[in-house]
Order: structure tokens, then sequence, then C-alpha cells
């Protein structure tokens, strides 16, 4: 595409008809919020809530190696990951800085399904492709073959149920399974970025316009609403779930980050980054790197990211996301900050809104987990 028109997804007229605002999100043209970004809010804690999420990068990996060409290009071991099952991982450059972190659907023995961030989707594709050399896999840009629609919050089985035979019951979380919906063929995924139970729905889109209005008319009476990706940012931020380009950066590695975890030394073969990881992973035992922490104001004023996080008029951190919470009814932010004041309850913590310090607790992350 030679012109620098945002993408539109299958969706965007349907959006257009809703009254929702819309925003640039990564070169696509995404909907921002349709009324009031609280009641969106509210309706996935509470409720229900319909993303159009066809932004995210698909990625389709096959071949006798698909799986060994992922162990090595990805830092998690995608090879023990069973058909059917999805993992979270994250792609790293050999320095060990992050260029994305990934959710990886095994789709069949020798296929999965790799979903990009938006904003990194081609990053992701060139680096896949690039390491595909050598091994008998094809790596395929699917980005076009599908819609991808989310129903999430605590109706979200009820209503799916109403709309498909395939076993939900049976769905774990992090899986994936090939169903009908509404007469739609489409990949059934139970993830989620909002903290709450939900679905995520990959279909053609050509088939996504009848999807969102059939789970529409099944959710509506129970109080489903569309949301746009202004709530779909206080839910994940109140859940404590990071987003790429604030918590996660080139700049740090999994170790950095506090998610190191996703790091599998114990795999077979080498991978992009190992040596980098191994020397971040010691570094991070004997000299423990910012850790990233939940605030909660005392205040009303509301951080944002890239505000220092101080204490004794030093400053020990950064903000990397803030927003007013309507969950707890009070601004919140995720920051990275220096160790000695990460635990939660530390005294004298602040963060410096345009010149003055505003008094923050320090507590754990998340600050909102759904009662199971």
């Amino acid at each position: 595409m030679s012109s620098n028109a945002p993408r539109l997804t299958a969706l965007d007229a349907l959006h257009r008809s809703l009254g929702a605002t819309m925003t640039d999100f990564a070169g696509w043209d995404m909907p921002l919020r349709y009324g009031s970004e609280r009641d969106e809010h509210v309706a996935v804690r509470t409720r229900a809530g319909l993303f159009d999420l066809s932004h995210m990068g698909e990625i389709t990996v096959t071949g006798p190696q698909a799986a060994a060409l992922l162990n090595h290009a990805l830092v998690g071991n995608i090879a023990s990951v069973g058909v059917g099952r999805a993992r979270y991982t994250m792609i790293c450059r050999e320095d060990g800085g992050i260029l994305d972190d990934l959710i990886v659907y095994r789709l069949a023995e020798n296929e999965y399904m790799v979903v990009a961030n938006a904003s990194n989707a081609q990053v992701v594709l060139d680096a896949l492709t690039e390491r595909a050399a050598g091994f008998d896999a094809l790596v395929r840009d699917d980005r076009d073959a599908y819609a991808l629609i989310a129903v999430q919050g605590p109706e979200s089985p009820g209503i799916l149920k109403s709309l498909t035979d395939a076993d939900l019951d049976g769905l774990k979380y992090y899986a994936g399974l090939p169903g009908t919906v509404a007469g739609v063929p489409a990949l059934i995924a139970r993830t989620g970025y909002t903290g709450e139970d939900g679905f995520e729905l990959f279909v053609a889109p050509s088939d996504a316009e009848k999807l969102w209005q059939a789970l529409t008319d099944a959710g509506t009476p129970v109080g489903l609403v569309p949301c746009g990706l202004s709530c779909r940012d206080t839910l994940r931020l109140e859940a404590g779930m990071p987003l790429y380009g604030h918590e996660l950066t080139t700049s740090l590695t999994p170790f950095d980050a506090g998610l190191g975890r996703v790091v599998k030394f114990e795999k077979e073969g080498d991978f992009v980054g190992r040596a980098a990881l191994q020397e971040a992973a010691s570094r991070a035992e004997e000299n423990p790197p910012r850790v990233l922490v939940g605030l909660v104001a005392e205040g009303r004023r509301v951080p944002r990211a890239g505000f220092s996080v101080v204490a004794d008029g030093k400053v020990i951190g950064e903000v990397t996301s803030g927003a007013p919470s309507p969950t707890l009814g009070k601004p919140i932010a995720m920051a990275y900050v220096d160790a000695a004041h990460a635990a939660p309850g530390t005294a004298g913590v602040g963060v410096d809104i345009r010149g003055s310090h505003e008094p923050y607790e320090v507590v754990a992350l998340p600050f909102y987990k759904r009662q199971k």
C-alpha cells in the first residue's frame, strides 16, 4: 500500500453506524469508544462487552519443523504446547530486548498460529521469516485472512453457548478449538486481555458482520455493549497486563520486565537471544532490576506514561501506564520502580505530576482479580 491511509477492518462501516469515535491505532482505523468509556468498562466487568480486534497480526507457521523453528525463534518452549492449546510467549532480539509479546496457538501437529500486536506485526513477520532459514517450515502472513472479534465478561459464556454447539465448558483458559458460531466457521479461543472470562473468535473477514450482529442480538438482553480500545486499555491495566510500547520495549529483556518465567532455557537447541538472556537472568539475581508495581492514587490526579516516580526527593522509577480506574474509583498506574521501593505498602512514594509530588500507594499487581 503506497498511501498512508489507515487500514480498515471488516467491521468499519458497522462501527461508524453505531456512532463510534474512531482513532488511528498502529495504522488501523479503530473504534476508541461508542459512548461512555466508563460504561463500556463496567459492562465488561459486570455483564459483557464486544470488541473488534481485527488489527492484531496473525502469522501461520506450518511444516514438519514448525515447532523447531518456533523454539528457535521465540523464548518459550513451543514444542511442548499440546494441539488445541495456546501459550503466552515473547520474541526477542539477539541482545535480549523484547520485540513483541505473543500468543501462539497450536492448531494441529505441524500448524501454529502466532498472534502479534498490531504495532509489531510486520516486525514479527520479518523476524520469523528471517529465522526460518534452514528449517523445513513455512511462515505465512495471514493478517488479511482473519477478522477477530472478542466477547469478554461474566455473561460471555452464556452468550456464546446460545450460538454454538462447541464444547465451551471443556475449553480451558489458553486453549482454542475450531467450531461454528452463529453458522460461521471460527477458531474459538479462550484467552483475553481484560481480566474477565471471555472468548476470541477468529473468522473470515466476510463473516465478521454476521457474527458481530448475532453476538449483539444474543447479548443485548443480558447487557452486552460494543466496546472500544479505550476501555480495553483500562481493563487490561486493572488486570495488571503489560502493553507493548509501555511495560514492554526493545530496551527491556523479559527479566527486566519481571516476566523471566516465559524464557525456557531448558528447551532443546539454541534460540535467538539465549546468551544475552542468560546474562540478564544472572544479573537480575545479583542486582534486582526495577520492579513493575501497581500505584494507587490518594488524590484525583491521573498519572501518565513517562511521569517520574519519586521518594525522598529522588526519582526512583517511571510510570508506564496510568488511567482512572472505574473499578477502584481512583487513578491507578503501573510503574517500574527501584527494588528498594517495590514492596506493597512502601511509604513516601509519589508521582511527579507537573512539578507536584502526588502521594501514591504501592500495591501488588494486579489491581483487580475476578472472583472465579
